[in-house]
């Protein structure tokens, strides 16, 4: 296996990170617009491993397909993974089905909100595009396998998991992700900055959330007609999280969770929850009103500049809070049902990452560090024959078995990351 990963922000610096320890594939190159910040990570890699020559810098345009397909003809990739924010999926998705390379993504091709009703009706929905594609992928022999970051990834994961092993029937899929995490100035004062990219949680929050009933499916003639869309911050609820995090208020929000289960798991209903927490809620209705979620450049000075890249930039980037941030992140899945022994039942399955280990052990914060861990699991076991598949897939249309099995099992066998379970 010849990885080509595209991107060397804070993701992709993780992912490269933990791809070091492991010994699944032959090179594994790191691409990025801006080339030193590619050399940056492949030589943190090479501090952590002396003997360590797999790992390779290289320039890529990502906005640019022929640029994208020409760098995977010229290292001879077999597996392209998309490191970057989701602005370039489609122009990297694209790249690699014509250089005949694998393709994986930890975040789908965008949404566009209905013309007329945004928060009933779906219009262009995440991954649309991808999924248009699927047959061009199967015939090509190759497989794109989308959403395997940590949300979407890993409650995909816990869902299928659940769906094969522990419920006879599934009432709701319930994504909720949450943390306790908390970031302190240099003068010791608590302030804001954000976890991971601004501009995705811009993107992710203020669009109007998805949701899907198989009532409206089977009514609508398919999977399809199951989607439909609400406000912004619909239905809050306060959800208790593990290990020490506590109550947090969850909204919902538009997420690849929702687009991606019901095409491979029977389940009544499949929502997605985010504890975003009162002042980053109160921020992002700030910025809506102000225009300063808009993507649409505007003159300043006789510069162009989009008002929400602007937002992005003037914030501390993700990448280097670390050691600003204390506490623990949480990605999970709240199935209700009946469980396999015909009884009521509801499972939170979770994977929980504290910043002071990631910190500690990989220089990475927890949220970028968590998000990088499972497209590099995903792509071992591609490498060992116990995934494959060919076309556009979600995690969900893979055995969650060995994938838990690697993540938990301890190093340097696994990847020593346990995850857990609790009934509630």
């Amino acid at each position: 296996m010849r990885i080509l990963m595209i991107g060397a922000g804070g993701v992709g610096d993780a992912a490269a990170k933990i791809a070091g320890e492991r010994r699944f594939f032959d090179t594994f190159v790191v691409a990025d617009y801006d080339l030193e910040r590619a050399r940056r990570t492949v030589a943190a890699v090479r501090e952590r491993g002396e003997k360590e020559i797999r790992f390779h810098a290289a320039q890529v345009d990502a906005s640019d397909p022929e640029d994208v397909a020409g760098l995977i003809r010229m290292v001879g990739a077999t597996h392209v993974l998309n490191a970057v924010d989701p602005r370039f999926v489609m122009p990297i998705f694209r790249g690699c089905l014509a250089a005949g390379a694998n393709y994986f993504d930890m975040a789908m091709s965008l949404s566009q909100r209905h013309p007329t009703e945004p928060f009933s009706k779906p219009h262009v929905k995440l991954g649309d595009e991808q999924f248009a594609m699927a047959d061009e992928w199967e015939a090509a022999d190759r497989l794109a396998l989308l959403g395997i970051g940590v949300e979407p990834g890993m409650s995909d994961v816990f869902a299928r998991y659940a769906a094969d092993h522990l419920f006879s029937h599934i009432e709701e899929l319930g994504t909720r992700d949450g943390s306790n995490l908390a970031y302190y100035r240099p003068d010791g004062t608590e302030g804001f900055a954000p976890g991971f990219s601004m501009w995705t949680i811009i993107e992710e929050c203020l669009n109007p959330p998805v949701v899907w009933e198989k009532a409206r499916a089977e009514a609508g003639g398919g999977i399809e007609a199951g989607f439909f869309t609400l406000p912004p911050f619909s239905e809050p609820e306060v959800f208790d999280f593990p290990e020490g995090i506590g109550p947090v208020e969850c909204v919902q929000v538009e997420h690849e969770e929702v687009l991606l289960m019901p095409r491979w798991i029977d389940a009544e209903r499949i929502t997605f929850k985010y504890g975003l927490g009162e002042q980053m809620i109160s921020i992002l209705k700030a910025l809506n009103t102000l225009g300063l979620d808009s993507t649409e450049p505007i003159t300043i000075k006789g510069v162009q500049i989009a008002p929400r890249d602007l937002v992005a930039a003037t914030l501390p980037d993700p990448a280097t809070i670390g050691p600003r941030l204390e506490g623990k992140t949480c990605a999970g899945v709240l199935v209700t049902g009946t469980g396999t022994d015909g009884k009521p039942r509801s499972t939170y399955l979770h994977h929980v990452v504290d910043n002071e280990v990631t910190m500690r052990e990989y220089g990475a914060q927890c949220i970028v560090w968590q998000t990088a861990l499972n497209p590099i699991v995903a792509l071992e076991l591609v490498a060992s024959g116990a995934w494959a598949g060919t076309g556009v897939l979600g995690p969900e249309a893979f055995d969650a078995v060995p994938f838990l099995d690697l993540l938990a099992t301890p190093k340097p066998e696994g990847y020593g990351s346990p995850w857990g379970m609790e009934e509630r």
